[in-house]
């Protein structure tokens, strides 16, 4: 192990030593980083999951570092330019860019202006000029390198070939860059303009036709829009700074007097700006910009996505979904408790024809009453706050519930929809799954591609290997903070489970197919390819109930297992009776079961799992409504006070859904009565909120809403999602222009009656 990547990981992320040491050994033996946060907490001193991944990270990043460092030193040392001081100095480089800073004038490169001068002998002259800059007449040192064999016809010719080394060198030399940078970091402005001819086609990047911002200041998602406008060719886009301000960084360190033969090099100073030099640095910026801006837009659709996998579940419930729509009609689907599709049907609520909402009316109650539902799913697009009227005039005593179906469509036609549901078209899968997502919107969304769900922020332009190891990070703290039902999880959610993986996930599920429910944990040592190390990492986050062992419902880990008999053995209990009963818990002395291996934050975390084995770390569901009677954007009106579920959360602000096929901005501005930087602070994705409308744009379907105690109505222009490359909210729906229902009630209340008896 690389004792200076310790001793650099530690004093970066504040942790001890002995801590990354021991955090990398368990990573070098195969562990992962929900198995280290729960099961080795003695071992890395109680770190989270936070500052695991981190370690890891840094680790990952350093030998990257080292990888290039050797392929620098093989380069150099091939073609013999490798000096003892050159090594000394890239061994002591301690991030990238200062490794290249030294790799730079001796990187391969392209013909160049200062080879073309090199080969005609003209070094020996710009070396004259940099070290006789007190010298009143570099014309006459230059006239002895006319040449007109190797091209040098006049003293022009010798000087302008000399300066054009002097540049390359400035160019290559790593303090000037370094001062460069810092400048730029410090001072720059990124500008932006519209292309000619453009205005038209780019209107969506209308603000940006003209902007310059410093690149200090400007947030992740305006950087990431202009280069969107540029990627699509109406923008153009440029980083940068003052010449003169950037001339005052470099020319001291070159020239060094005043006359004829100094003005030469500051000529080359100058033309090494203009040509090489700025251009660079700009180069480099562009790029560490981009990741920085894609480093916070993956961060916001990380922390979003969480949110969205850990909202609360309504749990095991025989469900009536129904996947709403207008002239096609809506899909309806019967699920049992598991999420096993029993009855599909098409009904036709929000028809012109009396019969058609009559025969939907009693297709609904039938179905109701047939298979004991429990609760219903309604998707919220297209129609979808039309049939949740529909269904709450049958006046049902069920929970009624619009659930965001972001992401359905997709699923319906994915693969593992079609490995489902063969033979199944894809409306009855969209259906399924919006009714799976009520019961365990964790067990469903993990079926999708995260970038689907709609929850993130410019993801389409991050660097996406980056965004896709940050979403398959928190897909798996999520899995495994959550915990799998062994004998009901689908293989893609166990594929999420530590030490699995897709293959073993197949693995399980086809020895589940072939001999029935798991009756322990410890049968899974049968599962085909799951060995030991496999079964240490999973075991722990996969759940029985009903199992031989009692703990195999709860998060002990079967490894200690024996310490909990032991428990119990010493209470003259069995370990049903700890699980079962409080008073015999708090007779444990837990300091008596204190070992080199088994410290007290194991134990602790034990004993919670004895009070309430297998608990869902989710929050309880609670049924929410839009307000009746506000359908779609007409109903609006500035001054309304709404309830809505946000359903994204960006640097700008966060988008709610607020029931009228259309999600409405709360800008930053206007989340709180105190100054909010980050939206994050005040709202998560799936929280429920009370929202006022402040402006509502008809024609370009743009809702303004507030959350601060007392908006200013008709002002909050900024509140308009009026960003022309602003991320599409969660729930854009918009809505046809249908027949009006027909009043129905009388007969929804004969209809009711009738199936009642």
């Amino acid at each position: 192990m690389n004792e200076v990547h310790v001793q650099k990981i530690a004093a970066e992320l504040k942790l001890q030593s002995r801590q990354v040491v021991a955090t990398a050994r368990l990573f070098a033996e195969g562990a992962t980083v929900p198995f280290i946060a729960r099961y080795r907490k003695e071992v890395t001193g109680s770190l989270d999951e936070v500052a695991i991944t981190s370690i890891r990270e840094r680790l990952l990043g350093l030998a990257e570092l080292d990888q290039r460092r050797d392929s620098i030193l093989k380069s150099l040392a091939e073609r013999n330019l490798l000096s003892d001081q050159l090594k000394a100095d890239i061994n002591a480089a301690d991030n990238v860019t200062r490794l290249e800073d030294i790799y730079q004038p001796f990187r391969p490169k392209r013909r160049t202006r200062a080879m073309i001068a090199k080969e005609q002998g003209l070094e020996p002259l710009a070396d004259w000029l940099l070290q006789n800059q007190s010298a009143a007449e570099p014309q006459a040192e230059a006239a002895k390198f006319i040449s007109v064999e190797k091209g040098v016809a006049d003293v022009s010719a010798a000087l302008a070939g000399a300066r054009d080394i002097i540049a390359e060198r400035v160019s290559d030399d790593a303090t000037a860059r370094a001062k460069l940078r810092a400048l730029f970091w410090s001072e720059a402005v990124v500008k932006s303009k519209v292309l000619s001819d453009k205005q038209e086609a780019g209107a969506k990047f209308k603000d940006y036709f003209d902007w310059s911002e410093p690149v200090a200041k400007i947030p992740s998602h305006r950087l990431l829009a202009i280069r969107r406008g540029e990627t699509e060719g109406f923008l153009m886009m440029r980083i940068a700074v003052e010449e003169n301000s950037a001339l005052a960084q470099i020319e001291p360190l070159f020239v060094t007097g005043k006359g004829p033969t100094s003005e030469q090099v500051r000529l080359a100073v100058q033309d090494s700006y203009k040509r090489l030099l700025g251009s660079a640095i700009e180069v480099e910026l562009r790029m560490e910009t981009k990741k920085r801006a894609d480093a916070e837009a993956i961060r916001v659709f990380a922390e979003n996505l969480r949110e969205l996998l850990l909202a609360s579940p309504l749990g095991n419930k025989n469900m009536l979904a129904i996947d709403p729509g207008f002239r096609t009609g809506c899909k309806v689907v019967v699920l049992d408790r598991q999420g096993k599709l029993l009855h599909n049907d098409v009904i036709y609520p929000t028809a012109s024809s009396t019969a058609e909402i009559r025969e939907a009316a009693e297709a609904v109650l039938s179905m109701v009453k047939k298979y004991q539902i429990e609760a219903i799913a309604i998707g919220n697009g297209t129609a979808g706050r039309e049939t949740e009227s529909f269904v709450k005039l049958l006046k049902l005593t069920l929970p009624i519930v619009m659930v965001n179906e972001s992401g359905a469509s997709i699923y319906s036609a994915s693969e593992v929809a079609r490995e489902e549901f063969p033979n199944h078209d894809v409306t009855v899968r969209g259906a399924v799954s919006i009714g799976r997502r009520l019961m365990d919107p964790l067990a469903e969304l993990v079926k999708l591609d995260p970038k689907s769900i709609g929850v993130g922020q410019y993801q389409h332009d991050v660097e996406q290997g980056a965004l896709k190891r940050s979403l398959d990070d928190v897909v798996i703290s999520c899995v495994n903070g959550v915990g799998v039902e062994l004998n009901t999880a689908s293989k893609q959610l166990l594929a999420y489970v530590s030490g699995l993986g897709p293959a073993l996930a197949a693995s399980i599920v086809a020895y589940r197919n072939e001999n029935g429910p798991f009756k322990s944990r410890a049968e899974l040592k049968k599962v085909p390819r799951l060995g030991e190390k496999a079964f240490e990492q999973a075991a722990g986050f996969l759940r029985i109930r009903n199992s031989v062992h009692p703990l195999d419902a709860s998060a002990v880990h079967p490894e200690r297992y024996e310490l909990v008999d032991q428990m119990a053995k010493d209470l003259n209990c069995s370990v049903s009776d700890l699980l079962r009963d409080a008073g015999v818990r708090q007779k444990i002395q837990l300091p008596k079961y204190v070992t080199e291996t088994v410290g007290l934050p194991t134990l602790n975390d034990i004993l919670g799992e004895l009070a309430k084995p297998g608990r869902d770390p989710r929050q309880k569901f609670e049924v929410f409504s839009f307000q009746n009677g506000v359908e779609k954007m007409e109903d609006l009106k500035p001054g309304m006070k709404l309830p809505g579920i946000v359903t994204n959360v960006t640097a700008f602000g966060a988008f709610v859904d607020i029931g009228v096929h259309q999600d409405g901005l709360v800008h930053v501005s206007q989340l709180s009565d105190r100054f909010v930087k980050d939206p994050a602070e005040v709202v998560k994705v799936s929280q429920k909120v009370t929202v006022t409308v402040t402006e509502v744009d008809l024609p370009r379907k743009r809702i303004a809403l507030s959350m601060k105690a007392a908006p200013q109505i008709g002002q909050a222009t900024t509140g308009i999602r009026n960003s022309p490359a602003a991320p599409r909210p969660a729930s854009g729906f918009h809505r046809p222009t249908q027949p009006a229902q027909p009043a129905a009630v009388d007969w929804f209340t004969a209809a009711l009656n009738k199936h009642q008896k």
